[in-house]
């Protein structure tokens, strides 16, 4: 019996996100008394390997073929699979992220189990096994059950935390084998950003909205945000007037973020919009109107205009950093 986490690499590299998936599996497998196994697939390095056997696995499995270098839904729910069945797994563990999102479905269905799909906490009870999870875009919560015998579990980012153990662990390489049939993906272009950080791996957020009244009046937001090593971020009518780059938006309906700090300034606060960022530990709002929706959502708030607010923050902040 085992509980198995899915660890997804980024070019061969683990990030913040596999180490936090690796804490919540090995604190799982402690109430379940049982033991955490990660899961890696693709060619990654030892070394990178050593980096993930801090958090608490007691065995780290390295799934190696040279056809899995590109992620196939269909090829990697079949590798996964089979190892859960040999590693006789009660749980699964996956990012709610989009790999997680396109993985736990499928594994469900193969598996038979039962899904529970964005957890921010263990469970409440193993038996029965009750899982504590955000409804209705965030504006609710739930207590679910899970009936079947084998549970599956995605787990909302930078919701858990991350803790070190003194688990010894074991890595293992294993060889496995894919059919050709299930390899529908191909890669036949790579175009990617450099300089800047990706919304989704920001521990700091800073975006705006239409309360900034132009694209010209960027210029303090973007200063904050190197100051504070942030990545940038809109609302949707910010990126459908042009104002910021699309993969900026944020939201139901753009990219849903869980940064540490979420600054929401200009930001009225539809429910579209929080609902992308509700899991953020932390929001500012910076709005002209104190009845703003934003501020509902936010633990911090700011009445008053950006543009005469930001140039002061911009300030204070470079003064705290001695810039």
């Amino acid at each position: 019996m085992s509980v198995l986490v899915y660890v997804e690499n980024w070019d061969g590299k683990f990030k913040k996100l596999s180490f936090e998936l690796i804490s919540y599996a090995a604190k799982l497998a402690e109430m379940m008394n049982t033991s955490a196994i990660a899961l890696s697939i693709g060619n990654v390095s030892g070394e990178e390997l050593d980096k993930i056997s801090a958090y608490g696995a007691a065995k780290i499995i390295s799934a190696t073929n040279e056809e899995l270098s590109v992620f196939d839904n269909q090829a990697y729910t079949s590798v996964i699979a089979e190892i859960a069945k040999k590693e006789n797994a009660v749980a699964l563990v996956l990012s709610n992220n989009n790999a997680g999102k396109a993985l736990a479905p499928r594994l469900s269905v193969k598996l038979k189990a039962g899904l529970g799909s964005g957890v921010s906490r263990l469970p409440q009870s193993i038996e029965p096994f009750v899982i504590y999870k955000k409804v209705f875009s965030g504006n609710a919560y739930s207590n679910v059950k899970i009936n079947s015998e084998i549970k599956i579990l995605t787990l909302s980012q930078n919701s858990f935390g991350i803790f070190e153990s003194s688990e010894k662990t074991v890595i293992e390489q294993i060889a496995v084998d894919v059919n050709a049939g299930l390899l529908k993906t191909q890669l036949k272009d790579v175009q990617k950003q450099s300089g800047k950080i990706l919304l989704t791996d920001a521990d700091t957020v800073i975006s705006g909205g239409r309360g900034m009244k132009s694209p010209d009046n960027w210029g303090p937001l973007l200063e904050l945000a190197e100051l504070l090593g942030a990545a940038t971020a809109c609302s949707r009518p910010v990126s459908d007037e042009g104002w910021r780059p699309h993969e900026e938006h944020t939201g139901q309906t753009g990219k849903i973020i869980a940064p540490n700090l979420y600054f929401a300034i200009g930001i009225s606060g539809a429910t579209q919009h929080i609902a992308g960022v509700s899991s953020s530990k932390y929001i500012v709002a910076i709005n002209q109107d104190k009845d703003a929706p934003v501020f509902e959502a936010a633990q911090y708030g700011i009445v008053g205009d950006a543009a005469k607010i930001l140039p002061k923050l911009v300030e204070a902040v470079r003064e705290i950093k001695g810039k």
